[in-house]
């Protein structure tokens, strides 16, 4: 006569309580439904909720330069359907009164003599200020932001300006992530 030890696994007792769960399981249509129905409804509501590339994100603009440059890369601003520019800003004040309020989710900063510093090579820098308290949204806006960079440069930089291209990055994006408290 074999006696089975407590301690040890046995796949004889695992397979009986499986079956006896199942059979009871078959008995409980509720709770049978549970099981089926609360997964398919999560399934539902995570996958047409949660939107991993959300559009027409509110952008506050700060311009303090009127070049061909600047205004071509906030014509490309408007087009994509990532910004919806919503404001623009007078002061760096009030920009960051807007995202500190969470009425933007984006301030652009064009500085300052910025066509003049590109045409002389100078490599300018272009301010994103963003509220990266979801990081989903900001990621994929900031991506759609370098993209629009590029297409501007390759379009407007021509003749002896062509040049510039070949540079590495003419035009320096900083990207600038704040979290509100």
């Amino acid at each position: 006569m074999i006696q089975e030890q407590s301690g040890i696994f046995s796949f004889r007792r695992t397979k009986a309580i499986m079956a006896k769960e199942f059979i009871q399981l078959l008995r409980d249509r509720t709770t049978f439904s549970m099981i089926i129905m609360i997964p398919l409804m999560q399934l539902l509501l995570f996958g047409y909720a949660l939107n991993t590339d959300p559009k027409h994100m509110p952008t506050a603009l700060l311009i303090r330069d009127h070049s061909i440059f600047s205004r071509s890369f906030l014509a490309g601003l408007k087009n994509s359907e990532y910004f919806d520019i919503t404001r623009e800003a007078t002061s760096e004040e009030e920009a960051n009164f807007l995202i500190q309020e969470g009425k933007v989710l984006f301030v652009v900063s064009i500085p300052e003599n910025f066509g003049r510093d590109l045409v002389r090579g100078t490599r300018p820098a272009i301010l994103v200020e963003a509220d990266a308290t979801d990081p989903v949204a900001t990621g994929g806006a900031l991506g759609a932001l370098n993209g629009i960079l590029t297409t501007v440069l390759n379009r407007d930089l021509t003749g002896q300006l062509s040049s510039l291209r070949g540079k590495l990055d003419p035009v320096e994006l900083r990207v600038q992530k704040r979290y509100n408290p």
